[in-house]
């Protein structure tokens, strides 16, 4: 997906948790001539953090930047930008280390990115990797980046999809655990994501794509061998129902097989009904260029798909690629979005 330099959005950058890797990749897209030739890059960040890691590492950035009050007062984007959101004392930050400050300041972020979306100053967000312990430590009650996003946009519905050239899964659930996957699943909630997932890919491919869903159990249940009959009770409705509605949608396939190689090229994208059973073989085959979309917010959301990686943060060797990627899907949505 290209955008052309003429057409380039005002994109919104998030920092992550500011102990990991966040704060260096949010870094090289900022100095990337790539970045700046597909979107104007607004960053919300703290300064202090940000010079800290800076040292040694990018002597040539340099970039205006706003306090809070004054980015209220900002009109129109016209050049990169540093939001300095002031969420954190950079001085006692230890890189790699999980805290309750540092869950609390990448929260921060991200509202005020989204509350600038809404008010239409960016035209879309970019997020770099959260700590979901130190969400929780910040008394921050949601899981994860789409639950937060769903939350604050008040969307109706939503679902995370995984995006690449390669392979394309969206779920039905995502950040609970295995017990509960059974109990958040409908024939609503399956029909929502199948929706979600063939519209945005309609979007993307200039077609009508082809969705596979994925049963639960293995051998999707064996006609009600394994597990509680879900394929029957949940699956199958919604796929009958979107076929009404003149989807090209099949399943509930095999979850053991539906990712082979052909197998999966049958498909532009799978709808898978947890986390890992769509999150292991996207990372297999994309763990460095893939794409997280949030689908169904009132504004355009990509994220990067991986974590904090606190095991290396602040050392100089992170890899931004995924976020290069996640910003050129987010520059292509918006500017997708100004055609509707």
């Amino acid at each position: 997906m290209s955008v052309k330099p003429r057409t380039k959005p005002v994109l919104g950058l998030t920092l992550g948790d500011p102990a990991g890797i966040g704060p260096e990749i949010c870094l090289r897209a900022m100095t990337s001539p790539a970045v700046r030739k597909i979107c104007t890059p607004v960053l919300f960040a703290d300064a202090g953090v940000l010079e800290r890691v800076m040292k040694g590492k990018f002597p040539s950035a340099a970039w205006p930047v706003v306090s809070l009050a004054g980015w209220q007062k900002v009109k129109t984007v016209l050049a990169p930008v540093i939001v300095d959101c002031a969420a954190i004392d950079a001085s006692k930050i230890k890189p790699g280390k999980v805290s309750a400050a540092c869950g609390r300041a990448a929260y921060l972020y991200i509202e005020h990115a989204i509350k600038a979306a809404l008010a239409g100053k960016i035209e879309g967000v970019v997020t770099a990797p959260i700590h979901k312990e130190a969400l929780q430590l910040a008394g921050v009650k949601f899981p994860g980046h789409t639950e937060i996003f769903t939350a604050l946009t008040r969307a109706k519905r939503s679902c995370m999809m995984l995006y690449s050239d390669k392979l394309t899964v969206s779920m039905a659930t995502t950040h609970v655990g295995y017990h509960e996957v059974p109990k958040k699943l409908s024939v609503g909630r399956m029909l929502n994501v199948i929706e979600l997932t063939a519209a945005t890919m309609r979007w993307m491919l200039g077609r009508e794509p082809r969705i596979g869903v994925c049963g639960l159990n293995p051998h999707a249940g064996e006609h009600g061998l394994f597990g509680r009959r879900e394929e029957e009770r949940f699956v199958a409705p919604a796929v009958k129902r979107a076929r009404r509605e003149k989807l090209n949608v099949i399943g509930p396939l095999v979850p053991d097989a539906a990712f082979t190689t052909a197998q999966r090229k049958k498909y532009d994208a799978i709808v898978t009904l947890y986390h890992d059973q769509g999150h292991i073989p996207f990372k297999m085959l994309a763990f460095d260029t893939g794409v997280n979309i949030t689908l169904g917010l009132p504004i355009v959301r990509t994220s990067v798909d991986h974590g904090t990686a606190f095991d290396i943060a602040w050392q100089g060797r992170a890899d931004a690629t995924s976020l290069f990627s996640a910003i050129t899907v987010a520059a292509g949505l918006a500017v997708g979005r100004r055609k509707k």
